[in-house]
């Protein structure tokens, strides 16, 4: 599972591009306990979405011209400019170029060759999320894409990630983990063929959180304007699951990992 110990390829930051952040803020708060902290005047209406004072996720405003709210998943990059690099070399598309981000770290935000988008940060003086894997934060990370083969080459390309395959009813799961030690220990997500999940599925990361109790969490969402893409369901081996969508159509998942894991 995810830790803060972030290195190369780590999922290490977290975003949520809202049209109207205040309700976002309103409906995370009241589904996942979060409590939204704005990063000051001078962020554009940026901040910090917190547990127990500690940052487990973001939210801003859109700010692509056409864009649709959805969760944006940053890996922890050593060297933005040269990640931008791989990823054209590799067939992806660089939608926002590496910046400054106020000292803080350097951001930039691509395409990758089967459209998900997703973004990298290398750390400046904000390292990435300060609590991950306990309840209400992110637990797992995961692309769905039409060839999980070719993404896991594109992938390695930029970061060096290993993966291992995992029977899974109707498909094959491939478990991806960084380039350093332990591949098991090192596993913080996965890749899969398109579930049908949701109508007109495309290419994207999805963000799990995990959940003490995912139906009732199901239903909090379901009680403050989100919809379920799909019910809460036990995977053997894994634990138990169910997709959601905010109410402005960003996607997310529950996990209630199997204790056995």
């Amino acid at each position: 599972m995810l830790g803060t110990d972030f290195t190369t390829g780590s999922p290490n930051w977290l975003d949520l591009g809202s049209p109207d952040t205040e309700a976002a803020a309103e409906f995370y708060n009241a589904v996942l306990g979060w409590e939204f902290v704005s990063a000051g005047p001078e962020a554009g209406g940026y901040g910090f979405f917190q547990v127990d004072g500690k940052t487990v996720a973001a939210l801003g405003p859109l700010t692509e011209e056409g864009a649709t709210s959805a969760w944006m998943q940053h890996f922890m990059s050593p060297d933005a400019q040269a990640t931008a690099a791989a990823v054209t070399a590799g067939g992806g598309k660089v939608r926002m170029e590496p910046m400054d981000v106020m000292g803080e770290g350097w951001l930039a935000q691509f395409t990758d060759p089967q459209g998900a988008e997703f973004a990298c940060w290398q750390p400046g003086k904000t390292g990435g999320l300060q609590l991950t894997s306990a309840d209400n934060t992110l637990v797992w990370t995961e692309l769905h894409v039409a060839d999980p083969v070719a993404a896991i080459a594109f992938y390695a390309g930029l970061f060096g990630w290993r993966s291992a395959e995992m029977p899974a009813p109707g498909m094959t799961y491939r478990v991806v983990s960084t380039a350093d030690g332990d591949q098991q220990d090192a596993s913080f997500g996965g890749v899969a063929p398109f579930m049908g999940v949701g109508e007109g599925e495309k290419a994207r990361w999805v963000p799990y959180f995990a959940s003490a109790d995912v139906d009732a969490t199901v239903a909090a969402a379901k009680a403050n304007g989100g919809s379920v893409l799909m019910p809460a369901t036990d995977l053997p081996e894994v634990g138990r699951i169910a997709w959601l969508a905010d109410p402005a159509g960003a996607v997310f998942a529950l996990l209630k990992p199997d204790p056995r894991m």
